[in-house]
């Protein structure tokens, strides 16, 4: 019986665990499924939802004139998955699909089918293989004809920066995640930016994410863009004039800036050597370098500009003094201070014209140091102009006690201080604000993608470093170093007043002073009512190591063709002259053939005559741009087969500017285009002002500003009359 129990009981009990099981497994499921049910479905739902980015767009960057300088570009990346399922129903199979997806991009590529069949292969993911990186629009839109199932196109957006190395160090480069790196793209990266959305896809266990239909999209808020005070056209003939400037001194580098002196904007800012913001990592590190705000020079004579205004204001010297300069040498304790001539007997005009560094410093020993200190830090000079860039550094200015006993004599003439090429462009935009300093700027204003303004600038004066009266005593003076006696006749241009002040500094290498300079020009124009500040400034230049002569000519030939651009400057110059009633200026006619010379001639009403049978002209008996009376007649003579123009318009890759003033805009051109020049047209009809001058001679390549109107009823009766006369 006992036994009988026993058995009876672990018979139960087995049958006991055995039902046991069962009845968990159906608690758990119906704990599962009714119970918790919506909690664990909300649960695996959010491990299976994945959170893909929706890119914002960058915001574009325009010039002063709405022209696009920066803007993006898109293009696509290219996955296959050739073991993607198809379906039963499926017309195709992944072995057709994938061979007509390679012969597709092979076609579109110019790659060969076997490296895109190598690529499947050898992927080390049978499901995820990546064909193409940068596949264009154009070629994407063909990949989506073909409607393979396995093809993954994912877009990517890069930048594109339109005139590639314009304005490269304003406007900065983006690195690959699109974030600025230097310039404007660095200083306004999250106005630039914007803010990616969001897209919700599903997952499965296996990692595949597919679409979520119907789930929520956030979508992207686009990137400001910027319209900027660069001026483009301003921007490229200061690079091409600096590029000339730099290699024909032979100079290490270069930079430039021309502002705006009444505002504070910059309207081109450039550095030689340069680099393209497309592909930034392919030229050298110091090209990328932005000397303009990075470089901490000693200025040289172009601080003389402090040292004038403190002396002036204080009352510390006469304009009729004379200054005795001796052998050009002046012992300040143990150092002596030397002129780059003995200049004798100078009175204060000729100390700033002549640049005397002797005359100079005995002008600021008549000053107390904090004095002079304050004059120079209230100009800008050892702090950070705040200007819109990346990269600024402040420059130094130590404070007076500081100073040893020979400080004073020698910052006064630009040297123990460090400033930017921008600080003295900034100094000198203050003198041609009638003292009023300016914060320079880069951004006008920044927009959203609809062009509702979000920020614009307003023009903010820092403060005035001097009285207008103690700048109105001293534009004559800095006008006259341009003079035929100044240091700086080589930055002089004919017609157009300019004040300004050369600059020309040791370098210091390895703590000490060597015989290595940079040479550098300021100034600004018209010096009646400025309207551009230039600033150039050239490393150990090779040929001279004087301001005027090295950066000089710089100066010169950007003003020349900025002042071609501007109207106001035009009349200013007396360049729109009333138009005559005939034309009577002998215009350039060697090269040209008989019978474009004779349609020229005819055009002018001028009388002529050949000698020869044809060819080119090769003699005129009147020069180009001589005056000729009524009825006088130019005799030409032409060779008897045709010949290149005459190597005398043309030589050492230099081009003499012919009379154009009389002839029509379109044969202007070709007359300037066959000798290797460019014609920036003004106005229609016949051309009445041109500028340069007949006669001067230019590189190939540059621009030749023409100006031009129709003729009057008046001028085309009386020019019928002359030519029935004849």
């Amino acid at each position: 019986m006992n036994e009988r129990t026993a058995i009876l009981s672990r018979m139960f009990l087995v049958m006991g665990l055995i039902l046991l099981l069962p009845s968990a497994l159906i608690f758990q499921l119906f704990r599962v499924g009714v119970t918790n049910g919506e909690e664990l479905r909300s649960l695996w739902s959010q491990q299976t939802i994945e959170y893909l980015p929706i890119q914002a767009q960058r915001g574009n960057i325009y010039d002063a004139n709405g022209t696009l300088l920066v803007t993006n570009t898109s293009d696509f990346l290219l996955a296959y998955d050739p073991l993607v399922p198809l379906g039963d129903y499926a017309d195709t199979d992944n072995e057709t699909d994938t061979r007509t997806l390679v012969e597709k991009l092979s076609s579109l590529t110019g790659k060969p089918q076997s490296y895109y069949n190598q690529k499947i292969q050898n992927s080390a993911s049978p499901n995820y293989v990546v064909l193409e990186r940068s596949l264009s629009v154009a070629h994407q839109q063909e990949i989506v004809k073909l409607g393979i199932k396995g093809v993954r196109l994912q877009e990517n957006f890069d930048r594109k920066y339109t005139f590639n190395s314009l304005g490269a160090h304003t406007l900065g480069f983006v690195n690959r995640e699109l974030e600025g790196r230097m310039g404007i793209e660095a200083f306004y990266n999250e106005e630039l930016s914007g803010e990616n959305g969001q897209r919700q896809v599903r997952k499965n266990r296996h990692g595949k994410i597919s679409e979520y239909v119907g789930a929520p999209i956030k979508q992207p808020k686009q990137g400001y863009s910027l319209h900027t005070t660069i001026d483009a056209y301003i921007q490229a003939i200061l690079e091409d004039e600096l590029k000339a400037g730099v290699e024909r001194t032979k100079a290490e580098y270069g930079t430039a800036i021309v502002m705006d002196p009444r505002t504070g904007a910059v309207k081109a800012l450039a550095n030689y050597p340069t680099f393209n913001p497309n592909y930034p990592g392919r030229d050298e590190d110091e090209n990328r370098k932005n000397y303009a705000i990075a470089d901490r020079i000693e200025p040289g004579s172009t601080f003389k500009l402090v040292t004038a205004i403190a002396a002036v204001e204080q009352n510390k010297v006469s304009f009729d003094e004379i200054f005795e300069t001796g052998k050009g040498e002046y012992q300040v304790y143990d150092r002596t201070i030397r002129d780059h001539d003995p200049l004798g007997s100078i009175n204060f005009e000729e100390v700033i014209q002549k640049s005397s560094n002797v005359a100079t410093a005995q002008i600021a020993q008549r000053l107390k140091p904090q004095v002079f200190y304050q004059y120079a830090r209230n100009m800008g000079f050892g702090t950070p102009t705040s200007i819109d860039l990346s990269g600024e550094v402040d420059g130094s200015l130590k404070k007076p006690f500081e100073w040893s006993m020979v400080s004073l004599p020698f910052i006064s003439h630009g040297y123990e201080v460090l400033t930017t090429p921008l600080q003295v462009a900034q100094a000198y935009a203050a003198f041609a604000n009638d003292g009023k300093l300016m914060r320079p700027y880069i951004v006008e204003k920044i927009v959203d993608e609809h062009g509702t303004v979000i920020k614009e600038h307003e023009p903010v004066q820092i403060r005035r470093i001097a009285k207008k009266k103690t700048i109105d005593k001293l534009l004559p003076v800095f006008e006259s170093v341009l003079a035929d006696s100044g240091t700086a006749t080589w930055a002089a241009v004919d017609g157009l007043g300019i004040a300004g002040k050369t600059g020309t500094a040791k370098k210091v290498v390895n703590g000490r002073y060597q015989n290595l300079y940079r040479a550098s020009f300021a100034g600004f124009f018209p010096s009646d009512d400025p309207k551009y500040v230039i600033y150039v400034l050239l490393d150990e230049p090779k040929t001279s190591v004087y301001g005027g002569y090295a950066a000089g000519p710089i100066f010169r030939q950007t003003a020349t063709r900025i002042a071609g651009l501007d109207d106001d400057i035009q009349r200013k110059m007396h360049l729109e002259e009333s138009e005559p009633t005939h034309f009577a200026r002998v215009p350039l006619l060697k090269g040209l053939s008989k019978e474009e010379a004779k349609t020229l001639l005819t055009n002018l009403s001028i009388p002529f005559s050949f000698k020869g049978a044809r060819g080119m002209v090769m003699e005129q008996s009147a020069l180009p741009g001589d005056s000729l009376q009524r009825g006088e007649k130019i005799n030409l003579i032409l060779s008897e087969t045709i010949i290149p123009t005459d190597s005398a318009s043309t030589r050492e890759g230099l081009a003499q500017i012919p009379e154009l003033r009389g002839m029509n805009m379109r044969k202007a051109t070709h007359m300037l285009n066959q000798l290797g020049l460019n014609a920036e047209l003004i106005g229609s009809g016949t051309i009445y002002a041109q500028y340069p001058k007949a006669g001067e001679w230019m590189r190939k390549g540059r621009t030749i500003t023409l100006r031009g109107k129709a003729k009057s009823m008046e001028t085309l009766i009386k020019t019928e009359a002359l030519n029935d006369d004849r």
